[in-house]
């Protein structure tokens, strides 16, 4: 095969009269973001504030020494158990309520006895799972009292064995109460 040889020259292009270009003005509304920022950091020279230090709750000195032990002022937790038992009361008390509502409406019907049967365990599970996690929440509370950690919760402990104690009375004469209309 032979070599083609050099490419032809280009053929130069017609030259088209250039467009006028079109008539528009400066803008009016302005340059779009104003004067560049400066180097450097925005606020050299700005102090930024200080974060607030808690105060120690109790400075004790160490004898001997010109050191001391400050013990920091920590917020209090609430207990987890102490907050899930008293949701787990108040829904006990619901499904308690529910399940007389079902036994009496459905009792004529023949369906009120399962109906309320079945929400009694329900509301009688939710009442003793409440009053555990009260007594596991009041344990962890009793037992994290000190300087150091503060769990709070005590409140919300003992209602929650009310509560549960209440929903899983309810739910029981629920059951009685459909037996009867039944």
């Amino acid at each position: 095969m032979a070599y083609p040889g050099p490419p032809a020259p280009h053929q130069p292009r017609p030259a088209y009269p250039a467009a006028p270009p079109p008539a528009y003005g400066p803008p009016a509304y302005g340059p779009p973001y104003g004067p560049p920022p400066a180097y450097g950091h925005p606020g050299a020279g700005l102090v930024p504030p200080s974060p607030a230090v808690a105060p120690a709750i109790r400075i004790d000195h160490v004898q001997g020494t010109s050191f001391g032990v400050a013990y920091p002022a920590v917020p209090s937790t609430p207990s987890g158990p102490s907050i899930g038992s008293l949701v787990a009361g108040i829904a006990s008390i619901l499904v308690a309520l529910f399940a007389t509502c079902l036994g009496v409406s459905g009792a004529q019907g023949g369906w009120g006895l399962a109906a309320a049967g079945a929400f009694t365990v329900l509301g009688v599970f939710l009442g003793g799972g409440s009053v555990g996690l009260a007594m596991f929440g009041l344990r962890q509370i009793r037992r994290a009292a000190g300087p150091a950690v503060t769990i709070t919760g005590r409140g919300m402990a003992i209602s929650g064995i009310v509560l549960g104690s209440i929903g899983a009375g309810l739910a029981l004469l629920a059951l009685l109460l459909s037996f009867a209309t039944g």
